[in-house]
C-alpha cells in the first residue's frame, strides 16, 4: 500500500469526524499525508503536528495493528508540534 492508498482510506474516516486541526504524517522518502480538518492530501504543507514514521508503521497504525502509544514509547513514531493534536487524531483513527 502506498501513501496515496492510505490517504484515500483516511478520507472516509476524517470526512465526518469533525476533526478541526491539522496533522502531517511524514514517511520520509515515501511521502507525506496531510490532514487539515476534513481535507486529506499528499501535498506537503504546514501542520499543527507532524508525526514521523515509516510507511510500514503507518499502514499498521491505520489498520489498527500498531498501538499509537506503544509506537511512540518504542520510538517507532516521533511527534513534533502540538502533542494534543496527535492524541485527538488517535481517537479518530485508532
Amino acid at each position: 500500500m502506498g501513501v496515496q492508498d492510505i490517504a484515500d482510506r483516511l478520507k472516509a474516516q476524517v470526512a465526518s469526524a469533525g476533526f478541526d486541526r491539522s496533522v502531517k504524517f511524514d514517511t520520509g522518502a515515501d511521502g507525506v499525508i496531510v490532514i487539515d480538518g476534513a481535507t486529506v492530501t499528499t501535498t506537503d504543507g504546514p501542520a499543527d503536528c507532524t508525526i514521523k514514521l515509516s510507511l510500514d508503521d503507518l499502514e499498521s497504525l491505520i489498520a489498527g495493528d500498531l498501538n499509537p502509544t506503544m509506537a511512540f514509547m518504542t520510538g517507532k513514531l516521533k511527534i513534533e508540534g502540538d502533542m494534543s493534536v496527535a492524541m485527538a487524531l488517535s481517537q479518530l483513527i485508532g
